[in-house]
């Protein structure tokens, strides 16, 4: 009997050595699994974080329209347009260095599209209102005032196609860096020699 109770106390022994060795086992390997969990967090989190501050920067060098949108119209087809614009709250100032000057990189460009025809790239001059800077940065409480030739839209195509009453039609804003400012708007129905354009 006694040896009985000897050998059950030495299966006891190696049984608790053997889950000994096993939990040692379990815990290395959730340790190496809990170390992987974590890197894949803290990689997803880091780039969470670089969408989220690129998105930061995105928005906060846009422009918004001050003030309503004119046009001129030359024989019944509109030909200039003029606009007032500002950047946004706590936006960063932008570039509006006119595309004639000598210094062609990180330019705002203005595209023009309606029903027939897409120009990538109009001509555009800039009036500064309330600011004495020689730059052309568009700062904080700055006002520019954007003129946009559109000779070159009515040129070539037949009058149908041509910017004259109703016509509805979409300009584009886009500075080097920040959103895209989109200005769709309608050629009122009666034409005057300057038009508030709605």
């Amino acid at each position: 009997m006694c040896s009985v109770f000897k050998a059950t106390k030495k299966q006891q022994g190696i049984t608790g050595i053997e889950t000994a060795i096993i939990l040692i086992a379990f815990v290395i390997v959730a340790s190496v699994f809990a170390y992987v969990v974590l890197s894949a967090g803290l990689f997803s989190t880091q780039k969470a974080k670089e969408a989220i501050h690129a998105g930061l920067e995105e928005a906060k060098a846009t422009v918004e329209v001050k003030g309503n949108m004119y046009g001129t119209m030359v024989n019944g087809v509109l030909n200039t347009i003029y606009f007032t614009v500002a950047t946004t709250t706590g936006g960063d100032q932008i570039d509006f260095t006119p595309p004639s000057s000598s210094n062609n990189s990180n330019l705002v460009v203005i595209s023009y599209t309606d029903a027939y025809q897409i120009f990538p790239s109009v001509n555009w001059t800039l009036t500064k209102l309330n600011t004495a800077d020689v730059d052309n940065l568009l700062d904080k409480n700055e006002l520019f005032m954007i003129t946009v030739d559109l000779s070159v839209v009515s040129a070539n195509v037949t009058d149908e196609k041509k910017p004259g009453a109703y016509h509805r039609f979409s300009l584009e804003v886009k500075p080097p860096v920040g959103a895209v400012l989109v200005l769709e708007r309608t050629v009122p129905a009666r034409v005057d020699e300057i038009v508030n354009l709605y």
